[in-house]
């Protein structure tokens, strides 16, 4: 690891592995002493089975009981099932992508959902996490809030944690993150080594300032982790990034053909931010299943689909005017 990697490690990575870590009254009153509200934000796309327990959670403890989070927001992803239903019940405010800033239509996938619920929230902190969670993940709201409220010059926040991997019964106590391992931190040691000390670059949860994350583009699908890591360390510098080490993350692992388009996005989304991205033949990735007979070959888009730095949407410049 490159010296500035291995300081950064050392010097931005802190624990909250559990409520016990977290020390809520200090959060409570770095809050009030900022002044900040915080907005939790869950992208969610038929999710039914896991976003109710999660939403039911946040909303009682750390909006009801405690008063830490002003703002819960689903944001729903064209789900199929009942996830906005669940989700409602469970005690979130609840918008579809289709209905936040319909002027510039809608897009499939995780990016999108994200990069309009800047547009569907208020606060000056904004957590995002994974519908698909699983397990006691109490503390991940305030893990995730603590270096923001702790220090002024940190901008944004990703948790890291361990991740076992779950399939057909059989665990793997550390076999998740397998895109991670395989594809992004080899191409993140490569050509931006600074980020070396992040131990889960592609996460899904994680925490800015609005300030910040109004200001870079939200890139599509699953290259929207990797973009805003590479985007807000050209912005706010490697000392505006942090890290917070939240234990175990469990959620539904997914099958290698589903892994394989993810890594497709991930590496179309840092060749653009490289300067090295695909041409239009480039743009697709093909994969291949047996039918019993021959392969039959699948392709399917990879190319980062973005969305601009939301401070540029005339609509959200005009809400922060008013």
């Amino acid at each position: 690891m490159r010296p500035d990697a291995r300081a950064w490690f050392h010097g931005r990575t802190t624990s909250a592995t559990s409520l016990d870590a977290v020390d809520v009254e200090a959060l409570l009153h770095a809050k009030r002493r900022a002044g900040s509200g915080v907005s939790v934000v869950l992208p969610a796309r038929d999710e039914q089975d896991t976003v109710g327990l999660l939403v039911a959670d946040i909303a009682e403890r750390w909006i009801r009981r405690t008063g830490l989070v002003d703002e819960l927001v689903v944001v729903d992803s064209d789900s199929s099932d009942a996830t906005a239903e669940v989700a409602r019940a469970a005690g979130a405010d609840v918008v579809a992508t289709a209905d936040v800033l319909p002027a510039h239509g809608t897009r499939p996938g995780k990016g999108e959902a994200l990069w309009k619920s800047l547009a569907a929230t208020t606060g000056d902190l904004v957590v995002f996490l994974d519908s698909d969670l699983r397990g006691d993940v109490a503390h991940y709201v305030p893990g995730l809030l603590g270096p923001l409220l702790a220090d002024p010059q940190v901008q944004y926040v990703k948790g890291c944690y361990t991740r076992p991997l779950e399939i057909d019964g059989v665990t793997v106590p550390t076999g998740g993150g397998r895109v991670t391992e395989l594809t992004a931190r080899p191409l993140l040691n490569a050509l931006w080594p600074e980020l070396a000390g992040f131990v889960q670059p592609l996460g899904g949860e994680y925490a800015g300032r609005r300030a910040a994350l109004e200001r870079v583009p939200f890139a599509g699908a699953y290259g929207v982790e990797v973009g805003l890591l590479v985007d807000l360390l050209g912005l706010v510098g490697l000392h505006g990034l942090a890290q917070v080490d939240l234990g175990v993350r469990r959620h539904t692992s997914q099958s290698q053909e589903a892994l394989g388009a993810m890594a497709g996005q991930v590496v179309s989304t840092v060749l653009a931010r490289a300067g090295t991205g695909p041409d239009a033949a480039g743009r697709l990735l093909t994969q291949f299943r047996h039918d019993g007979t021959g392969f039959v070959p699948r392709s399917t888009a990879v190319a980062p689909d973005e969305r601009p730095p939301m401070v540029t949407v005339p609509e959200y410049r005009a809400r922060l005017a008013g």
